[in-house]
């Protein structure tokens, strides 16, 4: 076999081996996935009057505008939706990690400003920090949604 050839070889040998590893799932993100997609009129919509300024959040479920499922989170939790500056949003699942990965239980966090906690376990998650921990025994952050928005309709969706 040629030199050519066995770099070559090579290359496609390591592409081979490093795919799979490319299309894992985040390994922080302990929480299962549900479907969730729906899409927010913050101009409109009385419901969501907080986000139109930043460091502020929402909490969305399954009640919210007739939208079931789709706004429920992970058993049906609800999904909170917070502005960290004009330009963005972040959405996080209600749902804490620490209790699903340690205690096998489905427990939702609160929301306090910047805030989501935890009443069971009391870790802080930081919502201007992707719901990263902060304090308290939890180490994996809030499960992230996707965003987007347009200057007056928010969507969040996973799929």
């Amino acid at each position: 076999m040629a030199i050519g050839s066995k770099i070559k070889y090579f290359f496609i040998s390591c592409a081979l081996f490093l795919l799979p590893a490319s299309c894992e799932k985040n390994k922080n993100d302990v929480i299962p996935d549900v479907y969730v997609d729906f899409t927010m009129d913050i101009s409109y919509d009385i419901l969501f009057r907080d986000l139109l300024s930043p460091a502020n959040s929402v909490i969305v479920n399954y009640l919210t505008n007739n939208w079931g499922s789709y706004s429920a989170g992970y058993d049906s939790s609800g999904i909170i939706v917070y502005r960290p500056n004009l330009d963005e949003f972040n959405a996080y699942d209600r749902t804490c990690p620490y209790d699903y990965v340690v205690n096998n239980k489905s427990v939702r966090v609160n929301v306090d400003f910047t805030m989501a906690i935890c009443p069971a376990c009391s870790t802080y998650y930081a919502l201007s920090s992707y719901g990263s921990p902060t304090s308290g025994p939890g180490k994996y952050p809030l499960k992230n949604y996707k965003t987007s928005f347009d200057g007056r309709y928010v969507r969040v969706w996973n799929h």
